[in-house]
């Protein structure tokens, strides 16, 4: 392993250094191999070295590699049209950024200057990234303490509690932020009637839907985005990680009527022609016919070869455990499967879309092989 002792040690190591990576497989600097079940934080989600990936990032780096935001191009004019056709209805225009809290900030920016407005109600559990605003807005009272004061005027409902949405969406409200499935809280699936409760409450209220697809989107539910899944027309949606398969980049996307003043916000590397061009190259093999399909049926693949229960949706899985499950993720890196936690009792996979039926069967042995009986939740994949 590579120590490095000259970077700021902030979110710890795992203590294997990764050397190379071909589609779901990585490999660390003793030759070790590894099935790769977190796809960087679910960003990656062709795998690695993804031929189209790595023909179109080349190709473009020959041509023009950066620009400043204020100029047009053809990667980002073509990926900007191309979000808003496939995006949930109503939504009709992209700001390009970097990353998911990123995108996030954005849409915090813009739910107050469009409401004039202060207040933001989130959800308890959910994550939403980790800078100033984002954190704000993210349920963690332990960390966040460590830089209090953070963002004023924000409030947290009970996730999938319909009364504590009733008792706090009102009309001092600029925006509701949640995700369709809480990633880092655990894997939990949001209750269609929440949603629907959720929907009509911001309606009635003037409140802005800011849906946090950051994880959930392009493609790992089984659907472009989760909002297709769960019939959702958000005000405003949050996109990055699966984007450009793991190049860094991100997106909000928002409806008429939603403005920035020019000049009040803005990103120096967002929409660069790198990103933009990536993230064209992704959405041409997410959306080949039957793509999304078979992210379903691997979906069910984990499902049938797997001897315990699992929650989520698509190839977003999380696993309860009765103890912490950190030394289970060590012991499986140590039997090839790398994985995440999502709290402290929960195994997240967030594979590359594009495993195989045969590596999801040698991933489902060796998490039955691992794991045994050491489970608590009933909770079936859906």
């Amino acid at each position: 392993m590579i120590e490095n002792d000259y970077e700021l040690k902030v979110q710890g190591s795992r203590g294997i250094t990764l050397v190379r990576g071909e589609g779901v497989r990585l490999w660390d600097d003793t030759g070790r191999e590894y099935i790769d079940c977190i796809s960087s934080n679910g960003a990656a989600i062709l795998g690695h070295a993804h031929p189209a990936i790595v023909s179109a990032l080349s190709k473009q780096a020959a041509i023009l590699s950066s620009v400043s935001s204020t100029f047009q191009h053809s990667p980002k004019s073509r990926l900007a049209r191309r979000l808003v056709e496939l995006a949930p209805k109503g939504l009709t225009r992209a700001f390009f950024t970097n990353s998911g809290t990123e995108s996030v900030e954005a849409a915090l920016k813009l739910a107050r200057v469009a409401t004039g407005r202060t207040k933001i109600v989130a959800a308890k559990r959910g994550f939403h990234g980790r800078s100033f605003g984002s954190m704000s807005v993210s349920f963690n009272p332990r960390s966040n303490q460590l830089f209090e004061p953070v963002l004023p005027e924000v409030d947290f409902v009970a996730f999938n509690k319909i009364e504590s949405l009733e008792a706090k969406i009102d009309t001092s409200v600029a925006a509701l932020v949640i995700e369709l499935i809480q990633g880092e809280g655990g894997v939990h699936p949001a209750d269609p009637l929440f949603v629907e409760r959720a929907i009509g409450l911001c309606r009635e209220k003037g409140v802005l839907l800011v849906i946090d697809e950051v994880q959930t989107g392009f493609g790992r539910t089984g659907r472009l985005f989760a909002c297709d899944k769960f019939d959702v027309e958000p005000d405003i949606m949050c996109l990055a990680k699966g984007i450009a398969g793991g190049f860094p980049m991100g997106a909000m996307i928002c409806r008429d009527g939603l403005e920035f003043p020019v000049g009040s916000h803005g990103s120096t590397f967002g929409g660069n022609p790198l990103a933009c061009t990536v993230a064209n190259a992704v959405l041409d093999v997410v959306t080949r016919e039957g793509f999304l399909d078979e992210v379903d049926a691997k979906a069910a693949t984990f499902r049938k070869n797997l001897t315990i229960p699992v929650r989520g949706c698509g190839l977003m899985l999380g696993i309860e455990l009765t103890e912490r499950a950190r030394p289970y993720v060590d012991l499986l890196a140590k039997k090839g499967i790398l994985v995440l936690t999502a709290g402290k009792k929960v195994l997240r996979l967030l594979p590359p879309l594009t495993i195989s039926r045969e590596d999801i069967i040698s991933v489902t042995n060796v998490l039955g092989d691992v794991i045994g009986e050491s489970l608590v939740s009933d909770s079936p994949l859906s």
